[in-house]
């Protein structure tokens, strides 16, 4: 039943953010769709969804995947080993 209150077309989630491309995603991350191509054979990369042959992602997926992602540089790191010449690497 197309009108009803639980159907997902209507409901408010995909209603405010559609379904991203491939090409759109590669943009957003600066990747290449080769790169998504290859991630999903792999089963690496942000969630996806599947429609016959068409792939799409869905926003939030793909801001969960960015967040899943951070590196953050802002701790110190914990070692104070220095190298030979007296810097901090080995």
């Amino acid at each position: 039943m197309h009108g009803s209150p639980t159907s997902i077309a209507s409901s408010p989630a995909t209603a405010a953010a559609p379904a991203l491309t491939e090409r759109q995603v590669a943009d957003r991350l600066g990747l290449s769709v080769a790169t998504l191509r290859a991630w999903r054979h792999r089963r690496k990369g942000p969630r996806y969804v599947r429609f016959g042959r068409a792939v799409r992602y869905l926003p939030h997926d793909l801001d969960d995947f960015v967040r899943a992602n951070v590196v953050d540089t802002r701790h110190e790191c914990s070692s104070n080993r220095t190298s030979a010449n007296g810097g901090p690497w080995p």
